[in-house]
């Protein structure tokens, strides 16, 4: 199948370029069937992925279909050898130059960005043994000793090869395909049932579902995204997995929220440049640039300070971005606490009493992750 796999995923990288994410690209031609069975379609899927990974090894002038076996090849040494490449051929040729500028890689992190990611799933709370037992090759979480595992937690890493979508407990609604780190966020809001949340920049709804399993579906969720594409996929989402306590509503983040109502906390889960997935979306990093990251930490400023408002007296304000870049993290969070003298920092939960985290990619062998939360002073 080695022939096959290297035509499809040469086809793949045709359709692929800046505007269109290689995952994306992937959709697109694989919904067409093209005769592949799903071990087909994986295979051509881990091609792509390895491509886009191995990239800086790879010679332009070959034949596309001879870089993504080159690439696959480099893969595999690399997952049987991580000591196969040492870190500083990691730092000149598995990321862009300017990274360096953005952020201190350290070589375990760049090492991480060349694996093939973990596929983490979140079970519903109460439900993670009968889901690992119905999943097979599934096993909790085991967080690094500088974090604590917040009560509750359901994270399930998932080994084997059958479809996660296909699943009882998927189909029944007890369990989401979650990045861990994604998970930790959620129990970073410390959301309890009946509380009023704003989870405005939720996407395709991980995170919002996530807060009504943790809130018991009591209380009221306000989910707001710019693209109506994703609250649809929210709604589909929020019937399968039986959450009602929401309502969604669209926010382009350019004025105050849409509803008018304090909450008892609001989550900016903002949009980033994404560094920290760099290990599952490799082709983003050859097409991010430095504009980019200073555009984006920009629109998370004002993200956050137009949020800021819907936050009662005593209430939680969180932050997260699933990067590492200091412009988008830690400069963000320092602009927003310059600002606003009527927040306090709040302990997360997750490191002793700091309100600040990183989570390092290569210590969960999950995304990236920064996550900083506030108190409204009363």
């Amino acid at each position: 199948m080695g022939a096959q796999v290297e035509n499809h995923a040469a086809a793949v990288l045709r359709l692929a370029d800046g505007r269109r994410p290689a995952d994306a690209a992937l959709r697109e031609y694989l919904s067409r069937g093209r005769g592949l069975d799903d071990g087909g379609r994986r295979a051509v899927s881990r091609a792509v992925f390895a491509y886009y990974r191995w990239l800086g090894w790879l010679d332009p002038r070959e034949p596309a279909q001879s870089q993504v076996a080159r690439a696959v090849g480099l893969q595999e040494r690399f997952t049987r050898d991580p000591s196969s490449v040492k870190g500083e051929a990691l730092a000149a040729r598995a990321v862009p130059p300017w990274l360096a500028q953005e952020m201190a890689a350290t070589p375990a992190t760049l090492a991480w960005m060349q694996r093939e990611p973990a596929l983490w799933v979140r079970a519903k709370v109460g439900r993670a043994e009968s889901a690992a037992r119905e999943l097979g090759s599934a096993g909790p979480a085991v967080l690094p000793a500088r974090l604590h595992a917040p009560p509750g937690l359901a994270a399930l890493r998932y080994g084997g090869t059958q479809d996660i979508h296909r699943c009882a407990p998927f189909l029944a609604g007890d369990l989401e395909i979650q990045d861990l780190s994604s998970q930790l966020v959620g129990h970073a809001c410390q959301a309890a049932p009946g509380e009023t949340w704003w989870d405005a920049c939720c996407g395709e709804g991980g995170k919002t579902l996530h807060l009504s399993d943790l809130m018991g579906n009591k209380g009221l969720i306000w989910a707001t995204d710019r693209s109506a594409r994703r609250l649809q996929m929210l709604k589909k989402r929020a019937a399968r997995s039986g959450a009602f306590n929401y309502r969604a509503a669209s926010w382009t983040g350019k004025a105050r929220a849409p509803f008018g109502t304090r909450c008892d906390g609001v989550l900016v889960d903002a949009p980033c440049s994404g560094v920290g997935t760099w290990s599952r979306n490799p082709h983003a990093r050859w097409t991010t640039q430095p504009a980019d990251v200073a555009e984006l930490a920009a629109v998370q400023s004002e993200l956050l300070s137009h949020a800021a408002g819907s936050v009662k007296a005593g209430g939680r304000l969180v932050y997260s971005v699933c990067t590492l870049t200091r412009r988008e993290t830690d400069m963000v969070a320092d602009a927003f606490a310059l600002g606003r003298p009527d927040f306090e920092e709040a302990p997360i939960g997750l490191a002793g009493g700091a309100s600040r985290v990183t989570l390092l990619p290569e210590e969960l062998d999950a995304n990236g992750m920064f996550i900083a939360a506030w108190r409204r002073k009363p």
